[in-house]
């Protein structure tokens, strides 16, 4: 069985487009909104192809029509798209959005999966990539082979004891210094992380139509084309 894991598409349609795997099951593991321009065709790719999906901060704070405190860089991109999301997504794809769940649990292969975007202590917002001794404190209660998760936009594979952590990467906004489109396949419980070049430009040219001013749209330019200048981080601890 070919499990295909994304996370963190964020609005970026040409990115997820790009990712043509076969695959017998997609798990989703939040954020298909925010920073770039083209959210409606990406949620009606994972309500077609999903078998599983999660909700991320981002899902969450569109829905719920939280303001955006233009604060940073990465908030200030999601504040400045908010109005043009609003405008182009239906009220369905809203609610959609809205009640995805924050975790699951689903068995698939012979394997049992959790399902967050975060982490098992604040699934949709706590921050922490590839610091094993964390991870270990955060496994407490988790009944799963593969814990998966987002939310960091950096690839990571930790092997705790019974539990593997994996975290795809993102789709739509990979800040890990490579702009790539990242996901990963598991397969026979291999897991195979997995890059895909797209069409960066369109996705540039939407959000330059989406009304960005010209400030915001270069740093979310930057992003897109440099893949944000961090590393990967891919560990056997």
């Amino acid at each position: 069985m070919r499990i295909l894991l994304i996370a963190d598409i964020h609005a970026n349609w040409p990115a997820l487009a790009a990712i043509q795997e076969r695959f017998d099951a997609c798990l989703f593991l939040g954020d298909a909104v925010d920073y770039a321009a083209d959210p409606a065709p990406c949620i009606e790719w994972l309500r077609r192809f999903a078998t599983v999906a999660v909700r991320g901060n981002h899902d969450h704070s569109l829905a719920q029509r939280v303001r955006v405190r233009p604060v940073g860089t990465f908030r200030r991109i999601s504040a400045a798209l908010r109005p043009h999301h609003y405008r182009v997504l239906s009220d369905e794809q809203l609610t959609w959005l809205a009640e995805l769940p924050v975790q699951r649990y689903v068995q698939l292969d012979g394997y049992r999966f959790l399902l967050l975007h975060a982490t098992p202590r604040d699934p949709l917002d706590e921050y922490l990539e590839a610091d094993a001794e964390q991870w270990r404190q955060r496994l407490e209660g988790v009944q799963a082979d593969f814990l998966c998760v987002g939310h960091t936009h950096v690839p990571m594979h930790l092997q705790l004891g019974a539990v593997q952590v994996v975290n795809p990467g993102s789709v739509g906004q990979p800040r890990d210094g490579d702009p790539r489109a990242s996901y990963v396949v598991i397969e026979d419980g291999r897991v195979e992380f997995r890059r895909v070049a797209y069409d960066v430009e369109r996705t540039v040219c939407q959000l330059r139509e989406a009304g960005l001013e010209s400030e915001i749209l270069a740093a979310a330019e930057w992003v897109l084309r440099s893949g944000g200048g961090a590393r990967a981080v891919v560990s056997d601890q």
